[in-house]
């Protein structure tokens, strides 16, 4: 669990990182929304309440994600000669 001072510091990521959690962000919505299309041709209420317990899921995740990037800073690449 990240404290309040913590969080209020904030850190740095590499870019790379960045991209990783943006694509990871990007495939969690595209899969909440395909789960939620799903929803309409399923029959049985517990398999409903299921599926869509993962699309709440994959969205939190997304959104704790977000934060994290909100939170971060990108760290700038290191020069490929040395100064």
């Amino acid at each position: 669990m990240i404290t309040n001072c913590a969080a209020n510091e904030g850190f740095e990521i590499s870019p790379r990182f960045r991209r990783t959690i943006e694509e990871r962000i990007a495939r969690l919505e595209r899969d909440a929304e395909s789960d939620e299309a799903k929803v309409a041709a399923l029959v049985d209420g517990d398999h409903i309440r299921r599926q869509m317990r993962l699309v709440a899921l994959e969205r939190s995740e997304a959104l704790r994600m977000r934060l994290f990037l909100d939170r971060s800073s990108t760290r700038l690449p290191r020069p490929l000669i040395a100064l």
